[in-house]
């Protein structure tokens, strides 16, 4: 089965710090990945070389059969692939439904002549953008809020808003950076059912950093560990969580590390 995202000996130096070290992984289609260990690992610096915030120092990125090493954020995007943080970016002062819209307006076929003359073509690409923000968030559950301001959702609820957002293009893959983060128990069970449902709707692939082990293990096919950048384990989340350098490194550590 082809890899809809590889990962080939990418190295990423800061000065003399070395934050990636020739790191390789491979993403199946449909399967939920996850990536974990100690706070300062690499893990966000993969996401950010994957998503072109960064570019490697060296390596390929390979996602749905195309180069994508040191391309654009944005182009990266329109390839296929959405992301979340781990400190959620929303439009706070804006509603939830005008949040999705600017998302989903990010392929509007329209250009500045068309929106200034309000021309057929125009409100046609307004009214299906409207109609497919509205879905969105029905699919996430959030469409009774759709008049709401952003930063007055609850806490869960602003990460249902970002992923949808995330899910705005029609992605291949989504990258989640702890979407648990900051939730207890119950929101964190919560949670798992929640993109266990969505990926099965939208038919998308997700890469995730995650601390909150029973989320990994409730969550993921498969799971690969770093310490200091370095792969020290792959496997299934049964597997990692036997494995001596794991334990030592990350699980054996202090809680919430």
């Amino acid at each position: 089965m082809t890899p809809v995202l590889e990962i080939k000996n990418v190295t990423k130096n800061f000065g003399g710090v070395r934050a990636i070290d020739d790191f390789s992984v491979k993403i199946e289609p449909g399967k939920i990945h996850g990536l974990i260990g100690p706070n300062g690992a690499g893990k966000t610096t993969i996401f950010n070389n994957i998503t072109g915030i960064l570019t490697p120092c060296n390596g390929t990125i390979i996602f749905d059969e195309k180069e994508i090493t040191g391309k654009k954020p944005h182009e990266i995007a329109q390839y296929g692939i959405g992301r979340t943080f781990q400190n959620i970016r929303l439009f706070s002062n804006l509603s939830v439904l005008q949040n999705v819209i600017l998302a989903c307006s990010m392929d509007a076929q329209y250009n500045l002549i068309d929106a200034f003359i309000r021309s057929p073509r125009y409100r046609r690409m307004e009214k299906q953008i409207s109609e497919k923000a509205m879905s969105l968030l029905e699919s996430v559950g959030l469409d009774g809020n759709c008049d709401e301001i952003a930063s007055k959702l609850p806490y869960g609820h602003q990460r249902k808003l970002e992923i949808a957002r995330a899910i705005a293009l029609n992605p291949k893959l989504i990258l989640l950076d702890e979407p648990a983060a900051g939730m207890n128990a119950d929101e964190s069970a919560e949670l798992v059912g929640f993109i266990l449902e969505i990926k099965e709707r939208h038919e998308f692939t997700v890469l995730m950093i995650e601390h909150h082990m029973d989320v990994v293990t409730n969550l993921c096919d498969y799971v690969t560990v770093l310490n200091f950048g370095k792969t020290i384990a792959s496997g299934t989340p049964a597997e990692v969580k036997k494995n001596e350098h794991v334990i030592e490194a990350y699980l054996g550590g202090a809680e919430g590390c």
